[in-house]
């Protein structure tokens, strides 16, 4: 019997969603010369890189990473560039003994980009994870916010590196001790203590959040934070937002927003992404950007109940019916956003949720 892998109904679904909303695809070579990534070490998961010498005598390695790659063969543009990708990755993931090839998908919004862009980002890998559960959660932070509360507390730079790993692992027993090492105020160490513990939905945390750094950043950025935020709330995935300052990943290329994606059975996020203004300064753009990637190797620890279905609707058919009625009647199955697979008979090799006959849909209509 063959069925689809979690990984490849994931993959289908996720096209289709990014396609919906007019990103493209992207399509790259398996390779990059070596010198990309021996420049960005810092940005990659891990900074070891499987390398060879082509014919040429250039050192050339298979690619770790996709934004990397994204970044240097694109140009700054007058409009914003939207582009999804589904490419395998090499690297050395955590805990791994040795190279592993990931397939890894995402987006990329590069350009002018503005708080709908921002906020579109963030709805559609609120949608992505919700592609793979209706048991997820999106955590969602800002750098900025973090850089400007850690700038308005007078202490030496070599302190923030010990201060942002603590606020990261949300310990509060090495954030006191980052604190004092940082002589900072006992108020201060205080408002960092329940920074990193403040966690929840934009309704119960926004208000408290606020409140904490009101006077110590930008008025502009927290009100923008507050829009994006606030935006997601009118939509289906509002559940899945949850706000979560602990959530700091590289300070040194994201300067805005970044988020994380977690489901429930799978360890660790099966989606990262964030606002990388200061990579594309870095490799000499003037555009700024936001993406993220789903890690679709993660998908393995999924059940199998959880995966859903390959299809919707089976759509039944006869050697009678018009070919004219078939198509009419899997157009209007497939304009309420259904996945349709048209067949004479039940499919065995096939996971789908109902099974319909032409003459049902026909009814349907005629009632309408």
């Amino acid at each position: 019997m063959m069925t689809r892998s979690p990984q490849e109904r994931v993959a289908y679904q996720l096209r289709d969603l990014y396609g919906r909303y007019g990103y493209t695809q992207y399509k790259m070579s398996k390779f990059e010369g070596y010198d990309l990534y021996a420049r960005n070490k810092d940005f990659l998961i891990s900074d070891q890189v499987i390398t060879f010498t082509d014919l040429s005598g250039k050192l050339m390695a298979l690619k770790p990473d996709v934004t990397l790659s994204i970044v240097k063969n694109s140009k700054d543009t007058a409009s914003v560039q939207k582009l999804y990708y589904n490419e395998n990755v090499y690297r050395v993931t955590k805990g791994a003994q040795g190279f592993r090839e990931i397939q890894q998908m995402g987006l990329e919004c590069l350009g002018p980009i503005d708080s709908y862009c921002i906020s579109e980002v963030l709805l559609l890998a609120a949608k992505s994870l919700s592609t793979i559960s209706g048991d997820a959660v999106l955590d969602v932070s800002h750098l900025g916010l973090i850089r400007q509360l850690l700038d308005s507390m007078a202490f030496s730079h070599d302190h923030r590196a010990a201060l942002l790993k603590a606020i990261g692992e949300k310990n509060p027993h090495e954030l006191t001790a980052a604190c004092q090492a940082a002589q900072l105020s006992e108020d201060d160490t205080q408002l960092l203590r329940e920074l990193t513990t403040l966690s929840g939905s934009p309704e119960q945390v926004l208000p408290r959040l606020e409140q904490l750094v009101s006077g110590k950043v930008s008025p502009d950025t927290l009100a923008q934070f507050r829009e994006v935020i606030g935006s997601l709330s009118c939509s289906s995935i509002a559940p899945l937002v949850r706000i979560d300052f602990s959530v700091v990943d590289d300070i040194h290329y994201y300067n805005g927003y970044v988020f994380k994606g977690f489901v429930n059975g799978i360890p660790g996020s099966v989606l990262s992404g964030g606002q990388y203004d200061k990579l594309m300064k870095k490799m000499g753009r003037s555009d700024r950007a936001i993406g993220f990637a789903v890690y679709l190797d993660m998908l393995e620890h999924l059940e199998d109940t959880q995966a859903g279905y390959d299809v919707d609707t089976v759509l039944l058919y006869d050697e009678t019916t018009p070919l004219t009625q078939i198509r009419k009647a899997a157009k209007a199955l497939a304009s309420n956003g259904k996945r349709v697979l048209v067949q004479r008979c039940v499919p065995e090799d096939i996971r789908y949720e109902t099974i319909v006959n032409i003459q049902e849909v026909t009814d349907l209509e005629a009632d309408a």
